[in-house]
């Protein structure tokens, strides 16, 4: 199964078979809340670098049929979004 780590690039929706990445509203939230800060007078260089806690899973079923792969159930459970 090819796997991208990505925020969901158009292409790779189209042409990949699962896609991994952050939830863009989760990122845009870590950016107003550090913006926020800096508004508040901290400073940029004292705040922590932040990663994404939150990871979203686009499966594309069309990909996957066309490569002859059955997508477990498990991995629809989990999916975000099934692109058919």
């Amino acid at each position: 199964m090819s796997v991208a780590a990505t925020r969901f690039d158009v292409r790779l929706r189209v042409t990949c078979t699962a896609t991994v990445g952050s939830g863009e509203s989760g990122v845009y939230r870590q950016i107003g809340n550090y913006v926020g800060r800096v508004l508040n007078g901290d400073k940029p260089t004292d705040l922590p670098v932040m990663q994404p806690t939150l990871f979203d899973l686009v499966v594309n079923l069309n990909t996957a049929k066309t490569l002859g792969l059955t997508v477990p159930q498990s991995i629809l459970a989990r999916a975000s979004e099934a692109i058919e």
